[in-house]
């Protein structure tokens, strides 16, 4: 007589008994290992170009930085002494508070312009609003240096409309070369090429607001400024965040707007007149590329923590 062994019998568990020599865990696990190869190759392109355009050029500063051209040695280690010797340097801590000051002034202007702008065009009181957003869009898509170019014919002491506008007034009033206003006149050619970029920006984000809230604010009997107040502006924050920082960037990174108007005004813009001209100035023209990338590094630590902080806080006020 025979008799069919049980899992209860054979004293092993039903789980173990009815199991195949291939466990389900290794069969989900394969499909889960190519899946992750199909998603590294979709973005190994990026990656690669990623390392080579940004990574590299950084560990490359950093490597320079800490190298320093002597005389008898040739490049020789000398550890963070480039730093020191920047942090001691008159020339570039001159040139970093007036970019400071250029960015306390100029993009609180710039933004509160752009932001004026994009409510004039949201709102229904407004004609011919495509017109309008075209013209304060359209000195952005100028070039920078023809940008640039075109007003420094403007601000000419000798040509242009300054000099036609003081030979009129038979006095020199408008005076954009000089250095009191200088920076200022400066600040008027980035303020004219980035408000409407900005305003793009603060634009789209009032597109995307429900009209719900619009419907609601005014069966409350909420006036045009209390829809601006208590709808526009609360729904602005992440854009006025995102716009703060690429101004911030911007405001550390100057350089094409007084280098190209250095040649009209040789003695008010200085070699050093901002810390990217004074990098430049080093590499180029004075072949210190270990004080240049020193410079590069040091600056490009400053934005990152400002534009971090200033993200930190928008986000904290998002989250209240």
């Amino acid at each position: 007589m025979t008799t069919t062994s049980t899992p209860a019998a054979t004293g092993r568990p039903a789980s173990t008994a009815a199991s195949s020599p291939k466990s389900p865990a290794r069969g989900i696990r394969r499909p889960r290992q190519r899946s992750e190869w199909k998603g590294l190759a979709f973005v190994a392109p990026f990656l690669v170009v990623f390392l080579l355009v940004f990574i590299a050029p950084v560990v490359y500063s950093i490597y320079l930085s800490l190298y320093r051209e002597q005389l008898v040695g040739g490049n020789a280690f000398v550890g963070f002494e480039n730093y020191l010797a920047l942090f001691g340097d008159a020339q570039f801590w001159e040139g970093f508070g007036r970019v400071t000051l250029f960015l306390l002034v100029q993009v609180p202007v710039m933004l509160g312009l752009a932001l004026v702008a994009a409510l004039a065009i949201d709102s229904a009181r407004l004609h011919a609003t495509g017109f309008f957003r075209i013209a304060i869009f359209l000195p952005y898509a100028v070039p920078a240096v023809v940008a640039v170019l075109m007003w420094g014919f403007i601000y000419g002491d000798n040509f242009g409309l300054a000099a036609n506008i003081n030979d009129w007034l038979g006095s020199t009033i408008i005076t954009p070369f000089a250095r009191e206003w200088i920076l200022v006149s400066i600040g008027n050619i980035v303020t004219w090429e980035f408000v409407g970029y900005n305003m793009l920006i603060f634009y789209s984000a009032l597109k995307v607001i429900p009209t719900d809230l619009y419907e609601a604010a005014e069966l409350d009997g909420a006036g045009p400024m209390r829809v601006v107040t208590g709808i526009k502006l609360p729904a602005l924050r992440g854009a006025i965040v995102i716009a703060t920082i690429f101004s911030i960037i911007g405001s550390f990174q100057l350089f094409n707007e007084p280098n190209i108007l250095r040649t009209l005004a040789p003695n008010i813009i200085t070699t050093y007149f901002t810390p990217n001209m004074y990098a430049y100035n080093l590499s180029f023209a004075g072949q210190q590329y270990n004080a240049s990338a020193t410079v590069a590094i040091v600056m490009g630590v400053f934005t990152a923590v400002i534009a971090y902080v200033v993200q930190l806080r928008g986000s904290r006020k998002e989250e209240r």
